[in-house]
């Protein structure tokens, strides 16, 4: 009967799973049309394309932007950058984290998140993960050290952290809360909007995102002097006080930032994609729902795990096979049946995703021979923290079992059956 399942398969021959073409992954690209047209338009006709300088009568799209998009996710606070990592160091500054400081980021996000923290002259002290793919609780407490200041805790691939494990591990240890959403625009945990439990929450409006303007971000944020500080990081020259010139209102609040701004352009085409949001979100759910019930019990295969199954935003489908060695040819298998898959973790393909990979940071890297955070007078609370490729083997591992398949919302029934009915194929024989 095996042999029979193997000649089927269409990498040997067979008909192919799946027949229709598949989407690409930039969700929210897709839906760009009149309603993004028109906002851009009313700011080129206008002539207003900074929001700090504009016409006296002509009103920001940005501020329009920041209003709402604190509003829909429930936070009193909110400013619009020129990136996720911009908004992530901004965050970070803002937070009080710097020379001297350790945070702790999750070994599975995008360089960025890790980055931010070197750019905010703090040391990066990578976590391991857990089945969820999310910053795994337990090795946050084992990493923590006098130096901790702060947490990078990234909602990976759709999915929220584990917030009550995350907050709890804050509070006992009086640590600062980043949140990167850059991939979980719109997901929650508990109810609770991802990017309102901490101290930030950081957003990306970059391309292959739910939403998109091309690039873009936002910071989330609960306190009103946090919020001031990490304003006045994005906007170097301090444009956003209510009087420019004036003497600092509470100690910390003036110092030399850096420039972060969103342009008016991008806050018109990110009005209209907010708006789209809900729509995406729904489509989403619903496609990974109906690929999810064919599959979720097939043998061979375990779909990934999920602290909050409510709050996922199912940008991708996600699943375990049993050994590493499955993967390659179950995802050949599966792009033969005319399914885009990939493969997580290879140790010989670099991917900055994954931690194992960044060799800046392994290697300590600097634009200049001052080996700045690394080699820091200040960093005297702690040892030196050596970071290396093999120091989260639990990562590593987990990364190295997992076939991974991007979910848009544009995707139909016939689209999701047919994926459904390609997993299930090549797991019968390969799984």
């Amino acid at each position: 009967m095996s042999e029979v399942l193997k000649e089927q398969l269409a990498i040997n021959g067979g008909p192919k799973a799946k027949t229709t073409p598949n989407f690409p992954v930039w969700t929210g690209a897709l839906e760009i049309g009149e309603e993004e047209k028109k906002q851009v338009l009313e700011v080129l006709d206008s002539k207003y394309l900074f929001r700090y300088y504009g016409p006296a009568n002509v009103k920001s799209k940005v501020k329009e932007l920041e209003k709402r998009f604190a509003a829909k996710m429930g936070a009193p606070y909110a400013l619009a950058t020129s990136s996720c990592t911009g908004a992530l160091i901004s965050a970070l500054v803002g937070c009080g984290v710097g020379p001297g400081d350790e945070v702790i980021v999750s070994g599975y996000t995008f360089f960025a998140s890790c980055a931010a923290v070197v750019t905010a002259k703090a040391i990066p002290v990578i976590a391991e993960v857990d089945e969820t793919l999310t910053i795994d609780p337990a090795d946050i407490e084992r990493k923590i050290t006098p130096a901790t200041k702060a947490l990078v805790v990234v909602h990976m691939r759709g999915v929220p952290c584990d917030m009550d494990a995350v907050m709890a591990i804050a509070k006992k240890h009086n640590l600062k809360v980043i949140e990167d959403v850059a991939q979980s625009c719109g997901g929650t945990y508990k109810g609770k909007a991802l990017g309102t439990f901490g101290d930030a929450g950081c957003f990306s409006f970059q391309f292959h995102k739910i939403i998109t303007a091309g690039e873009g971000g936002m910071v989330l944020c609960n306190d009103e002097r946090t919020y001031n500080r990490i304003m006045g990081y994005h906007d170097t020259g301090a444009c956003w006080r209510p009087e420019r010139y004036a003497d600092e209102r509470f100690e910390g609040e003036l110092f030399c930032g850096s420039n972060y701004r969103m342009s008016e352009l991008t806050g018109a085409v990110m009005l209209a994609q907010l708006d789209r949001l809900d729509y995406l979100l729904a489509g989403m759910r619903r496609n990974f729902k109906r690929i999810y019930e064919q599959i979720k019990d097939t043998p061979g295969i375990k779909c990934r795990p999920v602290n909050d199954p409510d709050g996922d935003v199912c940008v991708c489908m996600m699943f375990y096979l049993d050994a590493p060695e499955k993967v390659k040819p179950f995802v050949e298998a599966l792009k033969a049946e005319g399914v885009a898959a990939e493969g997580v973790f290879n140790a010989g393909i670099p991917d900055w995703h994954i931690y194992a990979h960044w060799k800046h940071v392994m290697e300590e890297k600097t634009p200049t021979e001052v080996k700045c955070p690394y080699d820091c007078p200040h960093h005297n609370k702690a040892p030196h923290v050596v970071n290396t490729p093999d120091m989260n083997p639990n990562t590593l591992e987990y990364l190295s079992r997992v076939v991974h398949i991007d979910i848009v919302a544009q995707m139909t029934e016939e689209d999701c059956d047919m994926v459904a009915k390609a997993i299930n194929k090549v797991a019968t024989v390969l799984a």
